[in-house]
């Protein structure tokens, strides 16, 4: 699992979601599945900008969780979503 912040803060996070194609965006982790979360726009949607924070979940915070597929296919997804 992988945890991070992206310059650009909320809208970068939701932009980031729908661009990858190989990710699977739930909300489970654990899973064989490459998978992808932007909780302040999902999970902790519902709390204020300063409660998600001090949650860990800020407007920038997406979280990953790699699966089985290709390493090689999982760079290129994230590479080309950044971009």
């Amino acid at each position: 699992m992988f945890t991070f912040g992206l310059k650009g803060g909320y809208e970068a996070g939701i932009k980031l979601v729908n661009s990858v194609k190989l990710f699977s965006h739930v909300a489970n982790i654990g899973d064989t599945r490459s998978l992808i979360i932007h909780p302040a726009s999902t999970t902790h949607r519902q709390l204020s900008d300063e409660d998600r924070a001090k949650a860990g979940a800020g407007n920038d915070v997406v979280r990953l969780s790699i699966g089985i597929e290709d390493s090689a296919d999982i760079i290129a997804d994230l590479e080309q979503a950044l971009a």
